[in-house]
């Protein structure tokens, strides 16, 4: 008798235990596991060991970042073993706080690099604060090794080894000036094309609305010199200084090797004269150089008629400006498709880079990978949860109903990880984005410094000096708020450019890239 009731316990035993494990089994089924599938990846890398990885990004932190990241990072452990941890570094402190990010020996893994950053892509190749990828792609990452053309990866080449992961996203970034077609049609007009075209739409609003054309602020001054530099001859920016300055200049893409600053030249005289002139005019508010806010903001606010900027941040900002005024249907001019100067932007302009201080540099290559062509973690890190900040209607990217931006608002500036097999268009984006891309391409140029690297080291002292005669005379100048006349200003300005050692400079600029040979 014992022997049969011990023989039905374990029969029990066992059919609960196969209850339980099926339950078990059809739980698993439905709930995706966040534990690695293996202790290898694809290509046979060990991942047993869980890491975490500090990405550094620009911008600041959404609402709703953190609930973005919780689906990554469930994602990231599932496939590499791997959590996120993003950092980052907000918008006005980017000139200053992402140099010491390199400089400062930090540990963290992963960041956004390009030549035109404040502190160059290639310059940090060069200081080896970059993790030198070139073999590592081949283990680590083929799927990203073969997605990305040979050319691209060419261009993020220095001294023959690759230090970043290119994006895969066409864009064009030229300046110029957004202005409100509805405003161009009421005056007349058809189309602005030229300085003159600008000049006569601005005096129309002056004599019709009750604000300025460009109610802007002090950064404008930047936006005024790359008009001067884009619509002069076949000038074209070099470097030497940075290109939020008023930074040195060739005359031409072929002549590359000829550095000069444009403020000993006649033309940079006669646009002070200008500039001057506009202001007198009231083209902008007489307290620009104080002013807290930029014209694209007063534009959405019905109190400027044009805003200066490039044509992917107008592109983008089109369903903004048209949500804030449905009638404005905004247009762009820009400064340097008259001479048919606009450059391509190439992939290296926007590269993630994994810092040589990274412990884990393996990980964050496949950590990129995944992010750069794999749709799951694409969507995810560049547009969020779905159903939450976006949905997809054929197949083009939209606001949920109900979407609340003080919940749900969020996302991540990662436009070095773009793709465009990925990318959605979005509802938000000026629908003439593609056309406008294919007309350029049938002119547009490439960057003539494109893989060069200026070493400051030898001239910090002097750039310093020359920003601060920048922010102290230049900004004025462009703006027309010199308190002499423009002439004796620019004058003046050329005086304290030499004091502050523009021409040592240039010299080093130009004994720097002797050797240099641009391919493009």
């Amino acid at each position: 008798m014992k022997g049969k009731t011990f023989s039905i316990l374990i029969l029990a035993v066992i059919m609960l235990s196969s209850l339980l494990a099926g339950c078990t089994s059809s739980k698993e089924e439905n709930t995706p596991s966040t534990e690695p599938a293996a202790s290898t990846n694809s290509s046979g890398v060990d991942i047993s060991k869980e890491v975490k990885l500090v990405y550094y990004l620009w911008g600041s932190e959404g609402v709703a970042n953190k609930d973005i990241l919780a689906e990554i990072n469930k994602l990231l452990k599932r496939d590499i073993n791997a959590t996120l941890e993003v950092k980052y570094i907000d918008w006005p402190d980017i000139a200053t706080k992402y140099p010491l990010l390199f400089a400062s020996g930090e540990k963290f893994d992963m960041a956004h690099a390009s030549p035109g950053a404040a502190v160059s892509y290639y310059s940090l190749a060069g200081q080896d604060a970059l993790v030198d990828i070139t073999d590592m792609l081949d283990k680590v990452a083929p799927t990203l090794k073969a997605a990305i053309p040979e050319e691209t990866w060419a261009g993020s080449k220095f001294d023959g080894k690759i230090y970043g992961v290119p994006s895969l996203y066409s864009e064009y970034t030229p300046a110029g000036f957004g202005y409100r077609s509805d405003l161009l049609k009421k005056y007349g007009m058809e189309k602005i094309s030229t300085i003159e075209d600008m000049e006569k739409y601005m005096d129309n609003v002056l004599a019709n609305e009750s604000y300025p054309p460009i109610n802007g602020n002090a950064n404008d001054a930047f936006n005024m010199f790359r008009m001067l530099v884009d619509t002069t001859g076949e000038w074209q920016n070099a470097p030497g200084i940075s290109l939020t300055e008023l930074n040195l200049v060739t005359k031409s893409p072929k002549d590359y090797k000829t550095v000069f600053h444009p403020a000993f030249t006649q033309e940079f005289e006669d646009w002070a004269v200008k500039m001057r002139e506009w202001s007198d005019k009231g083209y902008w508010p007489k307290d620009i150089l104080s002013s807290q806010v930029d014209a694209g903001t007063n534009f959405r606010a019905a109190n400027s008629a044009g805003y200066l900027t490039h044509a992917q941040d107008w592109i983008g900002k089109y369903g903004s400006d048209m949500k804030a005024q449905p009638e404005s249907d905004p247009y762009f001019y820009t400064f340097a498709e008259a001479g048919k100067k606009i450059k391509r932007k190439m992939g290296v302009e926007n590269s993630t880079v994994i810092s040589s201080n990274s412990a884990n540099p393996e990980r964050a290559l496949m950590a990129i990978e995944k992010f750069m062509t794999d749709p799951e973690y694409y969507n995810l890190i560049q547009y969020g949860i779905e159903g939450r900040q976006y949905i997809v209607e054929d197949g083009v990217k939209k606001t949920p109903a109900g979407f609340d931006d003080k919940v749900d608002g969020g996302g991540f500036a990662t436009w070095s990880l773009r793709n465009d097999k990925y990318n959605l268009r979005m509802d938000t984006e000026n629908p003439v984005r593609n056309t406008l891309y294919a007309e350029w391409d049938t002119f547009a140029i490439n960057d003539p410094y494109m893989g060069f690297s200026f070493d400051p080291s030898k001239v910090t002292t002097e750039i310093a000096a020359i920003s601060n005669v920048n922010s102290q005379l230049g900004m004025q100048l462009m703006l027309g708020k010199t308190s002499k006349d423009p002439k004796e200003a620019v004058a003046e300005y050329r005086k304290q450019l030499q004091a502050a050692g523009v021409d040592k400079v240039i010299a080093e600029v130009q004994a720097q890239l002797a050797d240099f040979v641009s391919g493009n």
